[in-house]
């Protein structure tokens, strides 16, 4: 009797392990590569949060802005200010094209040129500006949902 109890457990412990490994094989393999060309001109492009005012496109590159870890890029017109705001999520941006200003909180104001990384803290209020005679193409992925609230916060 013991012998068969024994066998059993063996035998459900490997039909468990089976089953584990093929969920973590199945999980590891739906999601596909991603290589877009920020350039192309089918690009989708949308407009940006109600804050921006005007001069303002962004893309999803991918995931979904409603969840963690989305990856935009925004499109601004030379002279576009970018009113304070502030976001939930962490961002890590690279300025791809053009040249901006920006400034943090209690921060001096830092201009960024192509090529350019800056990293920007969740909910620390912030403004930006496009300047120079080309378009500001903006990089940035945010760490958690995607959100943008005008102002302080305070």
């Amino acid at each position: 009797m013991n012998a068969i109890i024994k066998n059993i457990r063996s035998t459900a412990f490997l039909f468990l392990m089976a089953g584990l490994c093929f969920i973590l094989n199945s999980y590891g393999q739906a999601e596909n590569s991603v290589a877009i060309n920020i350039h192309d001109s089918s690009m989708e492009w949308g407009n940006c949060p109600e804050i921006i005012p005007n001069g303002c496109n962004v893309a999803i590159l991918h995931g979904d802005p409603a969840k963690n870890n989305a990856d935009a890029v925004f499109k601004f017109q030379p002279g576009t200010d970018i009113p304070e705001h502030w976001h939930n999520s962490a961002e890590r941006m690279i300025l791809i094209q053009g040249e901006m200003t920006v400034t943090y909180e209690g921060e001096a104001t830092k201009t960024l040129k192509s090529g350019y990384y800056a990293y920007g803290p969740s909910k620390k209020p912030h403004k930006a500006k496009c300047v120079g005679n080309e378009p500001c193409l903006l990089y940035v992925a945010f760490e958690k949902p995607v959100d943008a609230f005008a102002g302080t916060g305070k």
